[in-house]
């Protein structure tokens, strides 16, 4: 079975940083596409930040890019999400997906597609004051 298990959300005041961790299972170290999205209340989902977990490639929405940072443990197949200098609208439910695959669409294009992600983690929440 694969399972993705986020942890590492929390209240923070503005300016401050996060740790993210998405505990993967059942996942290929060397092929698997990885990303987190958002989702606040009343808004869309949205795409955050995408890598493979093979070849290191990554890509970031505009809106966090220079902020945060996606990374993966490839012993552990964990991957992080670190924020910082978080803001105010930053404040979401944050959900690691993943993509059993050997390419990632979305860490190449920058273009982040729920569609794309068949698997998914039950989310952390994230609150920025």
């Amino acid at each position: 079975d694969v399972q993705l298990v986020e942890s590492g959300g929390g209240s923070v005041q503005a300016g401050g940083s996060l740790r993210l961790s998405c505990a993967t299972s059942g996942l290929s170290p060397s092929s698997t596409c990885m990303a987190w999205f958002r989702q606040a209340p009343g808004k869309e989902r949205e795409g955050v930040a995408a890598l493979h977990t093979g070849d290191g490639t990554t890509a970031y929405a505009a809106s966090v890019k220079g902020r945060f940072t996606i990374s993966v443990d490839n012993t552990k197949m964990t991957v992080y999400l670190q924020m910082n200098s978080l803001k105010p609208e930053d404040a979401a439910m944050y959900y690691c997906a993943a993509h059993p695959s050997g390419y990632c669409y979305a860490a190449v294009s920058g273009r982040f597609s729920e569609d794309r992600f068949p698997i998914w983690g039950q989310g952390t929440q994230v609150t920025v004051s």
